[in-house]
């Protein structure tokens, strides 16, 4: 290989973590301006008879979204989150979990493998969502915890700890209605985007 090769491919290497990072703030911004049109379409309240105001949020803008914004705002012992939508309402969402941070009771005890694991470990979680006249619902279809397949109800506790709030110390459920925040009436997911309509 030539001097000027060498160089080349050295430079690439270098350059190539930059450009990464500069397009992953690039994207998050996008998101982030996406986020405060939703939010300004509640805060500025359009005439009664104003088509319906559709935003677009594609999984490369939320995954950077979530890599850039995601410290300051998501719970402590969820890091490397990663969403993934497809067609006919499909998500996909995995991210390393400590396992430190909740207590989980899997069914069995401690015959069962989950009963070993600890620290962190990549959660998977795989379902529909489905979100029309305000109202939104998760359903699971499979999910595992340090790529042991594990049942609904171990995903619904993850789920329940991680989304609790003052106003709902219970958290989410899967398959329990939800109200759709920033007034969106509906959400389509679809391959590699999800469109919310206010």
């Amino acid at each position: 290989m030539s001097a000027f090769r060498r160089l080349l491919a050295a430079a690439l290497l270098v350059a190539a973590p930059v450009h990464s990072q500069d397009a992953a703030r690039t994207d998050a911004g996008a998101m982030a301006a996406k986020i405060e049109q939703v939010r300004a379409a509640v805060e500025h309240p359009r005439a009664p008879n104003a088509p319906p105001l559709r935003t677009t949020f594609t999984d490369r803008e939320m995954n950077a979204y979530l890599a850039v914004e995601g410290p300051s705002f998501l719970p402590d012992g969820i890091a490397a989150p990663r969403f993934a939508a497809g067609a006919g309402g499909r998500v996909t969402a995995r991210a390393l979990v400590d396992l430190n941070t909740v207590r989980l009771a899997p069914p069995g005890g401690f015959l069962n493998p989950l009963a070993v694991l600890s620290g962190a470990v990549e959660v998977v979680a795989t379902g529909t969502i489905a979100a029309d006249k305000g109202q939104g619902t998760a359903h699971f279809e499979s999910g595992t915890i340090g790529g042991i397949p594990v049942p609904r109800t171990i995903v619904e506790q993850l789920l329940r700890f991680y989304t609790r709030t003052k106003e709902r110390p219970q958290g989410f459920g899967l398959d329990s209605p939800f109200e759709l925040p920033a007034g969106i009436r509906s959400v389509v997911v679809d391959a590699g985007r999800v469109t919310v309509t206010q």
